[in-house]
Formats: C-alpha cells, structure tokens, sequence
C-alpha cells in the first residue's frame, strides 16, 4: 500500500499582487498556476476578494482551465457577496471555501464568525445555494479551532473546515511554545472527523512552522501561498513548490 500524503495547496495571489501593482499582464497567474503544478502542488487555491486586489474575475476562468488539463482541483476562497457566489457558480470550482472578508484587512484575519446568528444564516444561505447549483462542489470553511465555533459548523453541508493557522504560525516564529497550538488542533480534528468533516489548514505557514503540523500527522491538506511566493522571488517558483511537497512526503498521514 503507497503512503497517503498531505496535500498541498498552493496559493498564487500574490502572483496577481505583483501584477496588479503596476497594472501589467505579467507576471502571468496562468504560468504560476502550471509551474505549480508540474513541481507537485495537489490544488491551486485562489481568493477572488470583493475589493480585486489581486485575482480579478478573468482569473477565475483562466486558472480553472489549467487545472481542469493537470486533472487538479481548484480551490476558490471567497466571501459571501451574492455576485462573488454568481461567479464560483459560473466557473464551477471543485473546491469552495468561504472565508471571512474585511476591506481594510491586509490578509484575512481570522475564521467564519458562525456564533453571531445572521452571520450564520448568510453563510447557511450561501451554502444551499452553491450546493444546489453545483452537483459536484466541495465547500469547506475558514475556521478557528474553537469548539463552539464547530459545533455550529457542524450543522452546516460542508466537506471540510480549514483551520485558521494564523496565530499559530506567529507564535512558532518567534520560537515560543506551540504546544496549546496543537492540542487545540488535535482535538478539532478528532471532532471534525467524528462528524464526517475533513480537517485541512492554512493562513501563514511556511516551510519551517508546517512541519510540526505535518509530524503530528494533523491534517490532510495545508493550503500556502504568501511565503510560497517570497521563496520563489530568490530560489524560483519550480524550486519552492517542489521543496516542500518533498517536505510533505517526508511525513505521510499513514
């Protein structure tokens, strides 16, 4: 039996970042997305976002038509923008996964508020309606590894909730005790996967504060993109998706 790997996502906003400052047609998102893929990434994962700061609408497409020829999925992150939905509706990702989104913010913050009720309810909403439209899709949710939060997400039709790994990676970098970290993460993917839920992981993890994640053996899929790409502008993109699913490979889940 071959041994079952995490999967990596890798996330190429920030591709889009570099091209948006200067409001050129490079560097292309297309070619990240291939390159990616060819040196191992098991997912592409983009945000569309309301204020377009780095994928536009055109990107959607143009990056799920690469995917589709590598025989990959597409994670599209959104928010819950009834037009931002129409268009994940119209482009027909294999993943969803709904995060929370502020204008002001520099990055997503934090997880899904799912304890405020209309909160919840939009994110229901969303949920039913992307279900009903796309027969195949997969949706998961950005979450903090909080129990009453899960507990509310639990009640929703999703696949999988991706851990917000934020705080954690902030606390490996400046070499303190992560050990809290992963006890709360532990018990979030037992309770997760006690319901039928997958447990993924993502926000600001790099090569280094991944790998206490991957030798727990935690969770199946790590999306990661910000320090992907700032990797890359020194030792090439090739060489930094490649790196690290080598990385993965060398902590299999079983």
């Amino acid at each position: 039996m071959s041994a079952v790997v995490p999967r990596l996502g890798v996330n190429i906003d920030h591709v889009a970042t570099l091209r948006q400052a200067r409001g050129e047609d490079y560097p292309s998102i297309v070619d990240a997305a291939q390159v990616s893929l060819l040196n191992g990434a098991d997912q592409i994962t983009i945000h569309l976002r309301e204020d377009r700061r780095h994928i536009q609408d055109y990107d959607v497409e143009a990056v799920k038509l690469v995917t589709k020829r590598f025989g990959k999925p597409l994670n599209l992150e959104m928010g819950v923008n009834p037009e931002i939905i129409e268009i994940a509706i119209a482009s027909a990702p294999e993943w969803i996964c709904i995060v929370p989104e502020k204008r002001e913010e520099k990055t997503t913050e934090g997880g899904l508020d799912l304890l405020d009720d209309s909160n919840f309810i939009r994110i229901e909403e969303a949920v039913k309606k992307i279900k009903s439209s796309l027969k195949d899709v997969k949706i998961s949710l950005f979450l903090e590894a909080k129990m009453e939060t899960l507990e509310r997400a639990k009640d929703l039709d999703i696949d999988a909730v991706e851990i917000h790994t934020g705080e954690f990676a902030k606390v490996f970098a400046n070499g303190d005790d992560v050990s809290k970290y992963l006890d709360h993460f532990r018990v979030a993917k037992e309770f997760l996967n006690n319901h039928k839920i997958a447990a993924h992981a993502g926000h600001g993890l790099t090569d280094e504060s991944v790998k206490p994640l991957l030798e727990s053996k935690l969770f199946e899929e790590y999306n990661i993109g910000h320090w992907i790409i700032c990797h890359a502008l020194f030792h090439g993109l090739a060489h930094s998706v490649k790196t690290l699913k080598v990385s993965f490979e060398n902590y299999p889940l079983k």
